[in-house]
């Protein structure tokens, strides 16, 4: 059990950081140089569809003021062709602010992302270069940044693009078409009902597999103390035990393991999917029908679905999480129990330390109880709320399944209790 719970903490951490990390870009590997305006990307060569962020540094002691092309993508791109660079050119069905520029403040820098061009923008393979049209000290100037290159996606890259991401943005996008008001909270609740309904069976299996390990946990336990000295024979007695009873020690952790891919996916979409930029990767009838200017991202009135919450709706999740890790690691009913744990507690006690044994399993229990909760709740309050609302739908439908899963186990320990008749002889 106390292994467990590591593998589920060492999972978690993993997400986490990888969700961090990615969120995160790299370094700038170039510097700005010594004009009067630097401009430099943070990397010279990106896959295709990648983030591209430029910085602006302001050399000179004096504010900078630029002017914004909105609707129209930022300042101007220029492609590499034939010899020649090309001006690139996109725009977008905006409303633009009143005031049509930005600052740099003397000595400082600021940061402009193309997320919301990726395709539109760099959506050929080639050189570009970003340049701007400035005034500095009197003189107007173009201004240009390092060159840097557009490449294909890498194998690993376009089989997660294809088989995963590509998958859950266009049902995602096609249930916000159907559905009423164009709610992305709607969309969300029917594609995670839609996802553990497709995964019901490996996640039964994985429910039925952890109840099965709880219920042989004492003999397991027995068979380590009686065979610490010989791992050998305890690693095999082990084995032997598990396949008597037709258990996978690592069953409940393959719904984890198999969500964690959908979970970075549904990241990214809400993150920055639902973006007209993105329509290139939807399949051509969605592409069609579906328009991203009429997508609702508030839930309810209350929950802004593509931004971070930090209070309520960890809270939540963290409560659900909570409830299924409650039921989850629950011993079947005192009916049941009576008569099955008797037994195993009975040649348990025959060992020396059988009461330790005992209380480190049930400390083991309560860390996952609690400590699990914590971290998912953690892990809802860094990411946008619709990452957070999946989560809390898919551990309410796990919820429900715990209670069957429960419900059988409870049943088959009754069907297994022996029964005692008794038999009045009768007097001659």
């Amino acid at each position: 059990m106390k292994n467990r719970f590591f593998l589920w903490l060492l999972v978690f951490l993993v997400i986490f950081t990888l969700m961090q990390r990615l969120g995160k870009p790299a370094e700038s590997p170039t510097t700005f140089g010594d004009s009067n305006l630097g401009m430099v990307t943070q990397k010279t060569e990106y896959q295709l569809g990648k983030e591209i962020i430029l910085t602006m540094q302001n050399n000179t002691d004096s504010v900078l003021t630029l002017p914004s092309d909105c609707p129209d993508e930022p300042l101007l791109v220029e492609f590499y062709s034939n010899g020649d660079w090309v001006e690139i050119t996109a725009r977008d069905e905006i409303d633009c602010p009143a005031v049509l520029s930005f600052e740099i403040q003397p000595r400082q820098d600021v940061k402009i992302s193309y997320k919301d061009w990726a395709y539109r923008v760099f959506g050929e393979i080639g050189r570009y270069r970003i340049g701007v049209n400035a005034t500095i000290n009197g003189e107007t100037k173009i201004f240009y940044s390092n060159d840097f290159s557009v490449i294909s996606r890498g194998f690993l890259n376009n089989a997660w693009l294809n088989f995963i991401y590509r998958p859950i943005l266009n049902t995602l996008v096609f249930l916000i078409e159907i559905l009423p008001g164009h709610s992305l909270g709607l969309a969300i609740i029917l594609l995670t009902l839609i996802i553990r309904t497709l995964l019901l069976l490996p996640s039964q299996r994985a429910m039925r597999s952890q109840k099965k390990m709880q219920e042989i946990q004492s003999k397991i336990e027995e068979i380590k103390k009686k065979h610490k000295n010989n791992q050998e024979r305890l690693a095999m007695e082990t084995v032997n035990l598990w396949k008597t009873h037709k258990v996978n020690p690592f069953g409940s952790c393959l719904l984890m393991f198999i969500q964690f891919p959908i979970l970075i996916a549904l990241y990214y979409v809400v993150k920055e999917g639902l973006n007209p930029d993105k329509a290139i990767l939807l399949y051509g009838q969605i592409a069609s029908l579906f328009s991203f200017s009429g997508i609702s991202t508030n839930f309810l009135g209350i929950l802004e679905l593509t931004e971070v919450n930090f209070f309520i709706l960890p809270l939540i999740v963290g409560g659900l999480q909570f409830v299924q890790m409650h039921l989850a690691l629950s011993r079947k009913g005192k009916k049941s129990e009576s008569h099955a744990q008797k037994k195993d507690k009975t040649l348990v006690q025959k060992a020396q330390g059988s009461q330790d044994m005992q209380d480190q399993m049930a400390m083991a229990n309560n860390m996952m109880k609690y400590f699990m909760p914590v971290m998912i709740a953690f892990f809802t309050a860094s990411l946008p709320a619709g990452v957070g609302l999946y989560w809390g739908v898919s551990t309410s439908y796990g919820i429900l399944q715990q209670f069957v899963i429960n419900r059988e186990s409870s049943r088959e320990a009754d069907l297994d209790e022996p029964m005692v008749r008794v038999i009045d002889k009768k007097k001659p």
